[in-house]
């Protein structure tokens, strides 16, 4: 039986010269894991496209893996270094046109030279959005002085992929607990707690356009829709919103499976953000490309919905 076609969009990849900014994360992994990834992640030819054509995948929207420039203390060593990585994935997107897309590494730490950087992306070097790996040193995204950026990518109508970085500081409840950072628990709860204070802080009500998309399943929130509107209203905030919490969900925040090979979890998702809100992802290389396949592929939907996720929607939002 062949293959269902597929886009993928939480994919990794690693330029030369950012290997010392993704020594936050070797700390959750073994050594030899580590080194394994790292060949995964430099590779462009033969590892990640037997993978891609082991899984069905037609083509992988590239990455920079994190923490990326998030990481850099410098702002003008961030706005260097980022434009070198966009250079650098345009690049190799060029050698396999029809397999691979990209998606812009961003130097958060300038909002206004974060904004010049997505324009070029797009506009020169074809991007199709970017991907932030979470928070620039403890700063968030909702914060006012981020408008400008968040209006260029209303009026370039590209998403923003908000990727999981460690918390600022370790969460106290994961205390003597390594196993809960990281992946496992405490990215997820970053990241989402990130995207809650981007749909709290009136962010989509100031840019009703604007597209997120958080992966691992929607990292847990499209669960608690019902809950984030029942203690909004209940409870007492200054924050004012156009819309009930909920309704930000399929309207401006959109999820991939990446790292979620659930069938009941994917069942929940759609019913709780409908089907044109979920897409396929693997996040390769850290998760297997032919596990997420199966995963997709004997999922119990029908053809529509199963086409739907697995190339409609990615190619709808990105224009591919």
């Amino acid at each position: 039986m062949d293959k269902i076609r597929k886009i993928a969009l939480e994919e990794h990849f690693m330029a030369p010269g950012f290997e010392h900014y993704s020594k936050s994360f070797q700390q959750h992994l073994e050594p030899e894991v580590f080194q394994q990834l790292a060949r995964a992640l430099a590779d462009f030819d033969d590892i990640r496209l037997a993978a891609m054509d082991s899984a069905g995948i037609d083509m992988a929207v590239l990455s920079q893996t994190g923490p990326g420039v998030q990481a850099e203390q410098d702002t003008a060593t961030a706005i260097t270094k980022a434009r070198d990585n966009n250079d650098f994935l345009a690049a190799q997107i060029a050698r396999h046109p029809t397999r691979y897309a990209g998606f812009a590494c961003l130097p958060m730490q300038d909002p206004v030279a974060a904004s010049d950087e997505l324009g070029r992306a797009v506009a020169e070097l074809g991007f199709k959005g970017a991907l932030v790996n979470g928070h620039t040193q403890g700063t968030y995204y909702d914060d006012p002085a981020f408008d400008p950026f968040w209006e260029r990518m209303q009026a370039l109508d590209v998403p923003l992929y908000l990727h999981p970085t460690d918390p600022c500081a370790p969460l106290a409840a994961c205390e003597g607990h390594p196993e809960l950072a990281g992946a496992t628990w405490g990215w997820g709860v970053e990241t989402g707690s990130h995207a809650l204070r981007l749909l709290f802080g009136g962010v989509f009500d100031r840019f009703p356009r604007l597209k997120l998309i958080i992966g691992h399943m929607g990292e847990g929130l499209p669960f608690l829709r019902w809950r984030f509107d029942s203690r909004f209203e209940a409870y007492p905030h200054g924050v004012q919103l156009k819309l009930k919490p909920s309704e930000y969900f399929g309207r401006n925040i959109f999820i991939t499976t990446s790292g979620v090979c659930s069938a009941p979890s994917l069942a929940g998702a759609i019913g709780e953000m409908g089907a044109d809100a979920v897409m396929f992802s693997v996040d390769y290389p850290y998760e297997s490309s032919s596990v997420a396949a199966d995963f997709i592929e004997q999922a119990p939907l029908d053809d529509s919905t199963r086409q739907q996720l697995c190339q409609g929607n990615a190619a709808r939002l990105l224009k591919l």
